[in-house]
């Protein structure tokens, strides 16, 4: 019986391992987006993971909370998650815009009219309508810090001190 060469126990080694390796079928967040008539840069592209149950509740998570900025500037939250539908993202938490000099935390983004090239962008005292054209790549999202106010809880320490409900960080 002839012995196996190394460059065939190899090729058969190299095809077992990836028999073995599990398989990325799952499609990342921004294509998710895509395909649930949504621009893929409503959500920045250092994404950790994300998960979408049944009833479409997505939860995503970040490297990181970071700042962006489309036409005013946004936070993300290490964890972002909100109810997908098509062409709507609702109740959203971990997201927040800033208006004049407050930060608000977005809490419906929807598509009503694809044709229009108009999201509308729901903060709770107002509706906003961008540019759809602003989230067609996901952006940068550089991380938090130069003075920014949060929304977030247990920022305290670092320097931090609170100022009318806020929490006012020093880098």
């Amino acid at each position: 019986m002839a012995k196996p060469t190394p460059i065939i126990l190899g090729f058969l080694g190299f095809f077992l391992l990836s028999l073995l390796r599990p398989s990325s079928s799952d499609p990342s967040i921004h294509d998710l987006l895509r395909s649930n008539g949504l621009p893929a840069g409503l959500l920045p592209k250092a994404i950790r993971s994300y998960t979408l149950d049944d009833s479409g509740r997505l939860e995503v998570i970040l490297d990181r909370p970071c700042l962006t900025k489309f036409e005013t500037r946004v936070f993300f939250d290490v964890v972002v998650r909100a109810n997908l539908s098509y062409a709507a993202l609702k109740d959203v938490v971990g997201l927040s815009q800033e208006e004049l000099f407050l930060w608000l935390p977005v809490k419906d983004i929807i598509v009503d009219d694809p044709k229009s090239g108009l999201i509308l962008f729901d903060i709770g005292v107002a509706h906003k309508q961008l540019s759809r054209s602003l989230f067609d790549d996901p952006p940068d999202c550089k991380p938090e810090g130069d003075g920014v106010l949060s929304l977030r809880s247990g920022l305290l320490g670092n320097g931090g001190r609170k100022v009318n409900g806020f929490v006012a960080k020093r880098v």
